[in-house]
């Protein structure tokens, strides 16, 4: 029989471990009694950090008395933290949590009205009337809003009174170029309304060509010295880009629907439902379910599945896949006698993105739970293991053109990434050249020689990123080193697996959970070496100008700057009696050096100064074409390489930082 402390001791645990699984998103978290009732709803920049810190001893008294009567954490993750706030401020009025405060008046959150008439002004309240009107948002940030106002009022020559009346001249913004007066008849109906449309067009979200044409009028304004003008452009440009940050969770589409997506890992799915009612986000559902059906059958079964009752059934159902939709509104219209539709949207749609991020993060969620063993097992049988390949570890490399080699070392343990393990190499006898099986022998017989030199655990399987010739020449280290490890390579080009000394590949079924393990594994090293070889680069291309003085490195370079603080100072230091002699001191270089250092420092200070000239005398569009070709040409080194562009982003959320180069 277990104690109520032993008990207490437990929950205790199975919280803080539920808080440390929790993503680095911002997102809702739901704290929850033993009955299932909901004690407290908080919001989250980050939902690991903010719930790991109910854990910390410094709590106060309420804190601790809300951790003690839980007994479960629940989290709905959001694409930021405008998201988070909408979506807590509905579930709080909507479960009215015991230790939350909950606002008895219904504020909602403001939204920007273009009013009927001929004559259309523009502001923003709180109420929602049927008059005709047109409704933009609702915007959670209120600065936002006040900025694009202010932004319109500026420069858009709309009316600001209440109400409109007839005058005989206009009022003073009329004279101050801020309104058009259609009061005096100063404009006519058609004109004042492209104005309307224009703005409406910003609204709705469809503003790509207004931001460019905002753009090129900053650029125009600083090119003939308007700096105020200028600023007042890039600040309305923010406040239409803050603006336009659309969130899933509040609309003003009062129809009720769902948003259905699902993320499968192997035979395990998961699906993610979210209920929208009266254009809030009311609930967010997740079903985990098993099964052997392809992604393009599963949702037919899940929907016939879900909806039990025809009350249930929305008028109209989003999902992520064209597949099978007519069936299944076939289906439920037989079984159920309700009348749905069920359509395709994209998911870079906020509602649809939020839907698919919350299923693959609970999908990966149950990986870490239970560790991805089906798969493990499987690959022990398929590559004739002779045990369980607990232990993963994988290699890849990055490089541009042969220059600044980077090898990547990552670790999977039970078929979750161990990122205390990961390694990162700077390559030796390769950097200049490409041989991809030259640095994959240098960087496995720099890892496995001093695991055996050191005695530490050997891994129970090596992954290669690359097919035979990368495979064998592995193979090969490990053989002069006498060890007897697996090894396998996965080719990216069509996902075949590679053994030593086999040049007929082993090709796994799409579904296999061996082969998603593997391409897992193999996306993860590709991401942790491009990462390393982006720094690398980043480091490279970014220096201080005094490092084209002659013996000044970049630890002299910040010695200096820290010193003299620009070149021109240091110019200035240069051309006194002592001159060389306090550079010497400050940089920590021989008086010899300094005494050039010297000479060469007023070529240097007359080269930038021309550069300066020549950039000053370009105008705008030929300033922004010199950066563009910079960046084109970057652009151009970068598909040199052959890394593929999108391979640069990360495969999972990571965080770098403990990560360590050997």
């Amino acid at each position: 029989m277990i104690s109520p402390m032993k008990e207490e001791s437990e929950t205790r645990k199975k919280l803080r471990q539920q808080a440390l699984d929790a993503p680095k998103t911002s997102g809702v978290y739901l704290w929850k009694d033993e009955t299932g009732t909901i004690l407290y709803v908080g919001k989250a920049k980050s939902l690991k950090n903010r719930l790991y810190s109910y854990f910390s001893s410094q709590r106060d008294i309420k804190t601790r008395i809300l951790v003690a009567r839980a007994s479960s954490i629940e989290y709905i993750s959001t694409e930021n933290e405008y998201e988070a706030l909408l979506l807590e401020n509905t579930l709080i009025k909507q479960h009215s949590p015991r230790y939350n405060i909950n606002l008895k008046d219904g504020k909602t959150y403001p939204v920007i009205k273009i009013t009927a008439g001929d004559f259309p002004r523009i502001y923003r309240t709180r109420r929602l009337v049927d008059d005709g009107g047109r409704y933009f948002g609702p915007f959670p940030n209120l600065p936002a809003i006040d900025g694009f106002l202010d932004f319109i009022k500026r420069n858009y020559r709309i009316r600001q009174c209440r109400i409109l009346r007839k005058r005989r001249t206009p009022c003073l913004y009329y004279h101050i170029g801020r309104c058009s007066a259609p009061c005096a008849q100063y404009v006519t109906k058609e004109d004042y309304n492209k104005q309307i449309d224009e703005v409406a067009l910003l609204l709705e979200g469809n503003n790509e060509s207004a931001r460019k044409r905002i753009a090129l009028m900053m650029k125009e304004a600083a090119g003939r010295l308007e700096f105020e003008k200028a600023a007042r452009l890039r600040d309305g440009l923010r406040a239409l880009e803050a603006l336009g940050e659309q969130n899933a969770v509040v609309d003003l589409d009062p129809e009720a629907r769902d948003y259905i997506a699902w993320a499968a890992e192997g035979i395990m799915v998961t699906f993610a439902v979210l209920r929208m009612r009266s254009g809030k986000l009311t609930a967010r559902d997740l079903y985990r379910v098993r099964s052997l059906k392809d992604e393009e059958e599963i949702l037919g079964e899940f929907l016939l599945a879900f909806y039990t009752e025809a009350a249930q059934v929305p008028p109209h159902i989003f999902v992520p896949t064209e597949s099978g939709l007519d069936l299944a509104e076939q289906a439920l219209k037989t079984s159920l006698g309700v009348q749905t539709r069920i359509s395709v949207m994209d998911s870079s749609q906020p509602a649809m993105a939020m839907a698919l991020f919350n299923a693959r993060e609970d999908a990966e969620r149950r990986l870490r739970e239970r560790g991805d063993f089906p798969a493990l097992e499987e690959l022990q049988r398929l590559l004739s293991l002779p045990s369980l390949p607990s232990r993963i570890e994988g290699f890849d490399i990055a490089h541009i053109g042969g220059r600044l080699p980077v090898a990547s070392l990552i670790t999977f343990r039970d078929g979750n990434p161990d990122r205390k393990n990961y390694r990162s190499y700077r390559l030796k006898t390769t950097d200049g050249i490409i041989d991809d099986f030259a640095s994959m022998r240098e960087v496995t017989s720099r890892r496995y020689t001093r695991l055996l030199n050191d005695n530490l655990e050997m891994p129970d399987l090596i992954l290669i990123d690359g097919g035979i010739g990368q495979v064998n020449a592995v193979q090969g280290v490990l053989d002069s080193l006498g060890l007897a490890i697996p090894v396998a390579g996965l080719a990216k080009q069509d996902e075949e697996i590679y053994r030593p000394g086999n040049s007929k590949p082993l090709k796994l079924a799409k579904r296999s959970d061996a082969l998603r393990l593997l391409q897992r594994i193999r996306d993860e090293t590709h991401r942790f070496a491009t990462s390393k070889n982006q720094k690398l680069r980043t480091k490279e291309n970014t220096h201080l100008v005094f490092e084209e003085l002659p013996g000044i490195g970049p630890g002299r370079s910040k010695k200096i700057l820290a010193a003299f603080g620009s070149l021109e100072n240091l110019s200035e230091t240069a051309r006194l009696p002592d001159g060389a002699l306090t550079i010497s001191q400050a940089a920590g270089i021989p008086l010899s050096s300094a005494e050039r250092m010297c000479e060469l420092l007023p070529e240097l200070l007359a080269n930038r100064n021309a550069e300066r000239t020549k950039r000053a005398g370009m105008t705008t569009g030929e300033r922004t074409t010199t950066d563009i070709a910079s960046l084109a040409q970057r652009a151009l080194d970068t598909d040199n390489s052959g890394e593929e562009a999108a391979d640069n982003t990360e495969t999972y959320r990571t965080d770098p930082a403990g990560t360590r180069q050997e």
